[in-house]
C-alpha cells in the first residue's frame, strides 16, 4: 500500500512539457517595421491605423526574451504552468507569458565536513562533493519550495545515512570482505550517488558525480584509533618476520644435514633454533657470546 501510494505520487508530479518558442530576430524585425509603419501613418494623419501598428510594434517587442546555452525559460500564465523553452539565442513568445530563466548546468555542492557515528558507533569526520544538475525544470520549481536549498538538505541527510552503513575500517568483528568507507572508495561513491540519485528525484535533479572528500576518526578518538592501527601494523610485521625466520631456520637445519657438515642432536637442535630465532626476530643487532666450552658443561 505505501509502496503504491509512493508510486502514484510520482506520477502525480509535474513534468516538465516542451515549449516551442518563435525565432527572436524575426519578431524584432516584424516589431520594428510595424513601429516604422505606424509612424509613417500618424505622419499622414491616419491616427486609428497609425496607432494600432505602433501598439503592435511594441508589443511584439515585450515578447523577446534572450536565453544563453544550458538556459531554460519556463513559462506560465496568469499561474498555469505553459512550458519551458530550452532554445537558444533570441526567442519570442506571447507578451503576457511570465517567463523564469533557469540555467540547467552541472553544479557543486560542498558537503561540509560533518561529525557522525559509523555502522560500529565510533564518532566519524565525513565531508563529500556532489555534482549535479537540473533535469526537469517543472519539477524543480513547481514541486519543492526551493530547489537548491532542497538539495543541500538531503545531500547532507544522504551522507549520514551512509556513514552509518558502513565501518569506518577493516576490524574482527566484521564480515570477510565487508565494504568498509576507508578501503572500498569506489563502492562507498557509488552507494552515495544512488542514495542522492533517488532522494533528489522529487526535485527532479539528477546527480552527475559525488565523491568523499573528507574522512577521519573524530579527534577525541583519534589517538587510540592510531594506536590499534599501529599495533596491527607491529603485529602484520612480526608475523612477517617470524615466518621469514622460521623459513630460514629450517632451510639451514636442512643444509647442514643435507652436506653433512656437522651431527646436531635433538637438544643441539633446539638451541640452534633459539639462538637463530633471536638473532633473526631481534629488534636490534645481536652481541655474538663466545662459547668456551661445550653446551653440556
Amino acid at each position: 500500500m505505501a509502496a503504491d501510494s509512493r508510486q502514484q505520487g510520482r506520477q502525480e508530479a509535474r513534468q516538465e512539457a516542451r515549449f516551442a518558442s518563435v525565432n527572436g530576430y524575426l519578431a524584432a524585425a516584424g516589431g520594428v517595421l510595424l513601429v516604422i509603419a505606424g509612424l509613417l501613418a500618424l505622419r499622414g494623419f491616419l491616427l486609428l491605423p497609425g496607432i494600432l501598428m505602433v501598439a503592435t510594434g511594441i508589443f511584439l517587442g515585450a515578447g523577446l526574451y534572450m536565453l544563453q546555452p544550458n538556459e531554460t525559460a519556463i513559462l506560465t500564465l496568469f499561474g498555469k504552468y505553459v512550458g519551458t523553452d530550452r532554445s537558444e539565442g533570441l526567442r519570442w513568445a506571447f507578451p503576457l507569458y511570465r517567463k523564469r530563466k533557469l540555467a540547467v548546468r552541472a553544479r557543486n555542492l560542498n558537503v561540509s565536513t560533518l561529525k557522525v557515528n559509523d555502522k560500529r558507533g565510533n564518532p566519524i569526520e565525513i565531508g563529500a562533493a556532489v555534482v549535479w544538475r537540473v533535469r526537469d525544470t517543472a519539477q524543480a520549481v513547481f514541486e519543492v519550495d526551493d530547489f537548491e536549498r532542497y538539495v543541500s538538505i538531503q545531500a547532507e541527510a544522504a551522507l549520514r545515512h551512509l556513514a552509518s552503513q558502513y565501518a569506518y575500517d577493516e576490524a574482527d568483528d566484521l564480515a570477510a570482505g565487508e565494504t568498509t568507507l576507508r578501503a572500498g572508495a569506489n563502492v562507498v561513491a557509488q552507494a552515495l550517488r544512488d542514495e542522492l540519485g533517488a532522494r533528489f528525484e522529487a526535485a527532479g535533479v539528477e546527480t552527475v558525480d559525488a565523491k568523499l572528500t573528507h574522512l577521519a576518526y573524530a579527534p577525541e578518538i583519534a589517538q587510540v584509533m592510531l594506536r590499534r592501527q599501529q599495533a596491527e601494523a607491529i603485529i602484520s610485521a612480526r608475523a612477517k618476520i617470524v615466518h621469514g625466520a622460521v623459513t630460514m631456520v629450517d632451510e639451514a637445519l636442512k643444509a647442514l644435514a643435507a652436506r653433512d657438515i656437522v651431527e646436531l642432536d635433538p637438544e643441539r637442535k633446539a638451541a640452534m633454533v633459539s639462538n637463530l630465532l633471536v638473532v633473526l626476530c631481534s629488534d636490534q643487532n645481536a652481541q655474538p657470546i663466545i662459547n668456551a666450552g661445550t653446551l653440556y658443561n
